[in-house]
């Protein structure tokens, strides 16, 4: 009974069960990335309502991306021993009632403690710990699937603020708070029951006779260093893609050509991460995920390399609609490396580690551009600073991609001579 179960749940991967199974936690990415874009939007109304200067109103954004990180590595270790549906469960009421809480809030400390314990915590099970378990359901797309599945917080970047402009002008920005708590919990609830099937058996190992890339690929550093190295390049990579996210619209303003130029600069942005995840997907189904983000992270710096001599307005939206293209796969891949590199069963945990020290590498560089524009008086050091990150995780994956010394193959009907060929030399 358990062995024909088993192959049951082998069967699925890559199979029409997988597939809607990616549709589903899709929409999920979409309507729990609210908990990271709301407090953006609601922020000059707080800000007014509590007359707090813009420093102290900033602070539920900082705990929000606090509550964002550690909840991928939380959530991320129980994914691993109770599949995603019950912890997603748990989630999706901790963030809806975040929302209602933060709605009955009387100081912006109150507000800013619910962002981060509730709201963020709860938001980071549709990023980190979702990827992590698409991942099990597909082996000849996984890329595509991760892509895809990533893309949900991108959309929810762009669809978000939009559908909330018109209910905080005329309710104002409590009432749209509890009005989007109980959205989640309605709609995200029902979801995540659909997926209430535990991770395939090929999640450890694939059916016996059946070839697979699913098992370890080689690489000759140990799970530890290579997690290790992996949370360099997160927090390396995200230091430079912080600086135009976070400072697009001030650098914009700058230049004298005002707050909604930049903030249309920064949706471009957006739309070009979801293309950018897309083709990274592909591309990493073809090659792998430390070539693809190695392609990735060399046309970032580019990219931020371009903003510094091209300032005019048209430039500027070029050289933003190319960052986008370049940056948006980036993160996706590390959950693709971490699968193609390392034990099945602790996906969930070691995603959710170099998710984290994304995040943290968004928010020090964030802060750190500011810094420096502070002491400079330009943000031309602070871009030079983010392309000097930038080359850290270059140098990163150039070791790994040398570390798996071209062991990667692709093509799973040669798969099991591959392995049996490389690790006979790695024995010599």
């Amino acid at each position: 009974m358990t062995r024909s179960t088993g192959a049951h749940a082998a069967s699925d991967i890559d199979g029409a069960y997988a597939w809607r199974r990616l549709a589903i936690s899709t929409l999920l990415s979409t309507l729990g990335g609210v908990g990271m874009w709301a407090v953006v939007v609601v922020l000059p109304a707080v800000q007014a309502e509590f007359g707090v200067d813009r420093g102290d109103a900033s602070l539920p954004y900082t705990l929000t991306m606090i509550g964002f990180a550690l909840g991928n590595l939380v959530i991320g270790r129980f994914i691993d021993r109770f599949g995603f549906m019950g912890p997603g469960i748990i989630a999706a009421l901790v963030m809806g009632v975040g929302f209602i809480l933060a709605a009955l809030t009387t100081s912006v400390t109150q507000f800013a403690l619910v962002q981060g314990v509730l709201i963020g915590a709860g938001s980071s099970a549709t990023f980190g710990p979702l990827i992590a378990d698409i991942s099990h359901w597909f082996d000849r797309r996984r890329g595509v699937a991760v892509g895809v599945a990533a893309s949900g917080n991108y959309i929810a970047g762009a669809i978000w603020p939009i559908g909330m402009q018109g209910f905080l002008v005329s309710d104002g920005w409590r009432a749209t708070y509890v009005g989007i708590g109980i959205i989640c919990i309605a709609a995200m609830i029902p979801l995540l029951l659909l997926l209430r099937r535990r991770q395939p058996a090929d999640g450890h190992g694939h059916a016996q006779g059946a070839p697979s890339r699913a098992r370890v690929q080689p690489i000759t550093i140990s799970p530890p260093v290579l997690q290790a190295l992996l949370v360099v390049a997160g927090v390396a990579c995200c230091v430079a893609m912080s600086m135009p996210q976070v400072h697009i619209v001030a650098y914009c303003m700058d230049l004298g050509y005002g707050v909604a130029r930049g903030a249309e600069m920064l949706s471009l942005m957006l739309a070009a991460g979801i293309v950018s995840r897309l083709g990274s997907g592909f591309l990493a189904d073809r090659i792998g995920g430390i070539k693809t983000l190695l392609i990735g992270s060399v046309l970032q710096g580019l990219a931020l390399l371009f903003y510094i001599p091209f300032d005019g307005l048209a430039s500027l939206y070029v050289v933003s609609f190319i960052f986008g293209l370049s940056q948006g796969g980036i993160v996706p891949c590390y959950a693709i490396i971490v699968r193609e590199y390392m034990p099945a069963a602790e996906a969930g945990r070691r995603v959710g580690v170099v998710v984290m020290a994304t995040v943290v590498g968004m928010a020090l560089g964030g802060w750190m551009s500011g810094w420096i524009y502070d002491l400079t008086g330009s943000y031309a050091a602070a871009f030079l600073n983010g392309i000097a990150w930038n080359l850290l995780n270059v140098s990163v994956m150039v070791f790994l991609l040398w570390r798996s010394r071209g062991f990667v193959r692709h093509d799973p009907q040669n798969w099991e001579s591959v392995l049996e060929t490389d690790h006979g030399r790695a024995g010599r």
